[in-house]
């Protein structure tokens, strides 16, 4: 079914105007400053910076499919386009970006866009810092007062010359520009509240403009040409082969640029806007679309390349605007600046400039995105392809990243270790750590001959994937060592049982309906298998609710064979075999028992499948009694099954939930002494080292305190909500740190005040009396936590404090 976005009636867009309007002054504000500092970067006419803006927002917001993006000269394009003025010269330059929209038109038509977004994620932040570093390293020696050299090499070997030869007018200047860059988001009080509303980078260059004008520093200053002489676009000049690669290293550098800012502009919009106020999302073709469009206007009016604009299209979200008309009236205002406002423009001195544009291009190389590179292990695609493109280019440096990030993946999946053992009762452990391949067949051969064939082995296979080769190795080997009488287990991660099934390939070992894979070691002839009840994959560990979680339709489902196998066994008593994936036509379910019926069931269920497997160690426990670890502390959302997302089991935890995993503090009103007899009896009485109080997504009571109302009658669940006020308070507070995932700023307010809630009822803990000394005493740990429902991803408070005096939670186990 295709859902529409709801015409906006004609009172609406009348409506919505003003909020446009305001919109697109703050976006102009931010534009204009930049698009001249780009230009000045490129080397290309100052005039070619303020047509891009123009061209990008009129065309690009017009024609374009993600309705709040700003398009724009983009310090991303800011490398190859000087790269293509050094070598062609300017016109020619103008005639290739006509060349690279038409490029990008071709690949619209195709339908190509999300196939831009296929390349790795560390190549493409690689590549961004790598332009970042580039731009700042030129930039440089304008900020000191110099020229900046053809490449960075040059630029870095004729830093020690520059430095020796400042211009202090200069550096004066670039150091008052970023001064006030930087300390201007922070500006205290009410004064300060009202200056923030202009745009820091507009602030420092009409800072740094009136300070030089007043003091008659006598510094190369803005030059802006009358449009009469303007340089319009000439055919192309030069070997056929390098205006190609010219064309295709525009198109695609742009086009990725463009694709995510678009992707990342429609993830900021649904974090900040409900449902109800939100344009509709990125058409991503119609924005390639788009961008081609404008890059072929832009060039043939002698400016820039265009592309999407990071910066920019924040700055509109955050504005407020509502429709594209803010990007387009954007360039309208970009339009009537350049015609009216030269005289204004031509006091804007160079190295206000350029310290502005290499304030963005330190900005380029993302903390962030080292974090999340270092994270997924693709550090060295990420360093190699920043190093490749600033000491070859961008192409080149993609090129490569490429060639690093295809050959790391080779090399993860190639890399097998295989090792073998003889332990203390004769068992011989055979482990092969990795994907097997047949790569790694003649290793693994060579490891199982070893084994004797009247002994007893154990084969651990600690990975996702076996092909072909490697399972015929195996099963081979199996039915040799068996015949001769000897006896294997074949087990997965962890040393859990598993069967090495009868199919060409094995992609993971098969699970028991307890969640532990099943129970089938061979010992000589006799082969002992457990069926797993149910196919589906997720809900084996938890069968009482494995129902729940089909959302198919009732009409046609895919299942297994070897599930409708296991139910034709079950009939004829003889076992189901593996098979394909096949699909029939099944009868509505009966409705779902409730109650007490739903509850029969899954005790059943229970004492048929799990209990067997657990008895011995309840036994243990009622024997020996509880000593559990740790007290977790969280809510009692009905999502957040403790035991699955910590992996723990019976005695492991001693568990508190409460409506919004709240602690209230001792002595405080309305207090609830459940939770306080709790922590005073896991911390005194049975010494758990820990206690985590653990938080999650779209919880109801956090919902709850941000939507209560002054003077609503009071119940019992608001009455146990005033706990909570003070994780309320702390949100709002400009006196606390706040707290975030690491990575990414909370979605909303909703997630904010999650987070914030678990670093306040970390402090409401420390106020319990038991819990100070243990601490004092350094016997006990408190740990912060947050549960991700959507992501099914666990996040862990990190000590301290971030370079933005943040808290950070940081994600657990993604990776691993």
């Amino acid at each position: 079914m295709t859902v529409t976005s709801p015409t906006r009636t004609t009172r609406e867009i009348r409506k919505d105007f003003p909020t446009d309007l305001s919109a697109s002054i703050a976006v102009f504000l931010i534009a204009l400053p930049l698009s001249l500092g780009i230009a000045l970067a490129t080397g290309a006419p100052l005039q070619a910076g303020l047509v891009a803006a123009a061209v990008g927002g009129i065309v690009g917001g017009w024609l374009g499919g993600a309705p709040l993006q700003v398009s724009g000269p983009a310090a991303g394009l800011t490398v190859v386009t000087a790269e293509l003025i050094q070598h062609y010269g300017w016109r020619t330059t103008c005639a290739i970006t006509v060349l690279a929209g038409v490029f990008q038109l071709g690949l619209a038509a195709l339908r190509t866009a999300r196939s831009a977004l296929m390349v790795s994620p560390a190549i493409v932040h690689g590549l961004l810092a790598g332009i970042g570093v580039t731009i700042a390293l030129a930039q440089l020696h304008i900020v000191l007062g110099g020229n900046p050299q053809s490449s960075a090499v040059a630029n870095v070997v004729g830093l020690p010359a520059q430095l020796a030869d400042l211009h202090p007018a200069a550096l004066g200047v670039s150091t008052l520009t970023l001064a006030v860059l930087l300390a201007w988001p922070w500006l205290p009080g009410r004064a300060g509240r009202i200056l923030r509303k202009a745009p820091a980078a507009l602030a420092a260059v009409a800072v740094a403009t009136a300070a030089a004008s007043l003091s008659g520093l006598a510094l190369p200053r803005v030059d802006l040409p009358s449009w009469r002489s303007h340089a319009l676009p000439e055919l192309p000049e030069g070997p056929i082969l390098g205006i190609l690669a010219a064309v295709l290293t525009i198109a695609l550098v742009g086009s990725v640029q463009s694709l995510l800012s678009a992707v990342a502009t429609d993830k900021l919009i649904a974090s900040e806007r409900g449902a109800d106020n939100r344009p509709p999302r990125a058409d991503l073709n119609r924005e390639l679309w788009g961008q081609g469009a404008a890059n072929i206007v832009s060039g043939a009016l002698g400016g820039l390349p265009v592309s999407g604009v990071a910066v920019r299209s924040v700055a509109n979200v955050k504005s407020g605007a509502v429709s594209r008309r803010s990007t387009m009236l954007h360039g309208l205002w970009v339009v009537l600046a350049a015609g009216l406002l030269v005289p204004v423009l031509d006091l804007i001195p160079l190295a206000a400039l350029a310290a502005l544009v290499m304030a963005v291009g330190v900005q380029m190389v993302s903390i962030t995105h080292l974090r999340n590179v270092t994270r997924h292990r693709e550090i060295v695609v990420y360093g190699t392809t920043i190093v490749a493109v600033v000491l070859g280019g961008v192409l080149e440096g993609v090129a490569i990243g490429i060639a690093v990030a295809v050959a790391l993946a080779l090399h993860r999946l190639a890399r097998t270790r295989i090792t073998v053992e003889r332990l203390d009762n004769g068992v011989h452990r055979v482990r092969a750590r990795g994907q097997l391949t047949f790569l790694a067949v003649p290793r693994l051969s060579r490891v199982l001959n070893q084994i004797p064939h009247d002994g007893h082995a154990v084969v651990e296979l600690d990975g996702s994937f076996m092909d072909h080769a490697a399972y015929e190795t195996l099963h081979d080997w199996q039915a040799s060592h068996l015949a001769h009488g000897g006896s294997l287990e074949v087990t997965g991660r962890a040393g859990s049982s598993a069967r090495l099934p009868e199919a060409t390939a094995v992609a993971a070992p098969a699970d028991g309906p307890d969640g532990r894979p099943a129970d089938t070691s061979h010992h000589g002839d006799r082969s002992r298998r457990t069926p797993h009840r149910g196919a589906h994959q997720c809900c084996r560990p938890w069968t009482p609710w494995q129902n729940h979680c089909d959302h198919r339709p009732a009409g046609t489902r895919t299942i297994t064979a070897a599930a409708a196998a296991e139910a034709a066994a079950t009939a004829t008593g003889t076992e189901a075999g593996a098979g394909t994936e096949a699909t029939e036509k099944i009868a509505p379910s009966a409705p779902r028992r409730r109650g007490a019926g739903q509850l029969a069931s899954g005790i059943n269920a229970f004492q048929r499948d799990t209990a067997p497997h657990v008895r011995d160690e309840l036994a243990r426990l009622a024997r020996e009694g509880q000593r559990p670890s740790q007290l977790f502390l969280t809510c009692a959302d009905s999502r957040l099954v403790t035991s699955m997302i910590t992996a723990s089991g019976p005695g492991d935890l001693f568990t508190v939930r409460n409506v919004g995993n709240l602690v209230p503090l001792p002595g405080a009103e309305s207090t609830d002494d459940s939770v306080a007899a709790a922590i005073e009896y896991a911390v005194d009485v049975l010494k758990v080292d820990s206690i985590t109080v653990c938080g999650h997504s779209g919880c109801g009571a956090m919902q709850a305190l941000l939507s209560s109302t002054p003077g609503a009658p009071m119940t019992p669940l608001r009455r146990w909500l005033r706990h909570g006020l003070p994780s309320l308070e702390r949100m709002a507070s400009r006196h606390h740190a706040w707290a975030r995932i690491s990575g990414r700023l909370p979605a909303d307010a909703v997630e904010q005040l999650c987070l914030t809630n678990v670093v306040q009822q970390l402090e409401h803990l420390r106020a319990h009396e038991s819990v100070a000394r243990r601490l004092a005493e350094g016997t006990l740990e408190l740990h912060g936590m947050y549960f991700h429902v959507g992501e099914a991803q666990a996040y862990l408070l990190s000590e301290g404090e971030d370079f933005f005096d943040c808290r950070v939670f940081d994600s657990v186990g993604q990776h691993a």
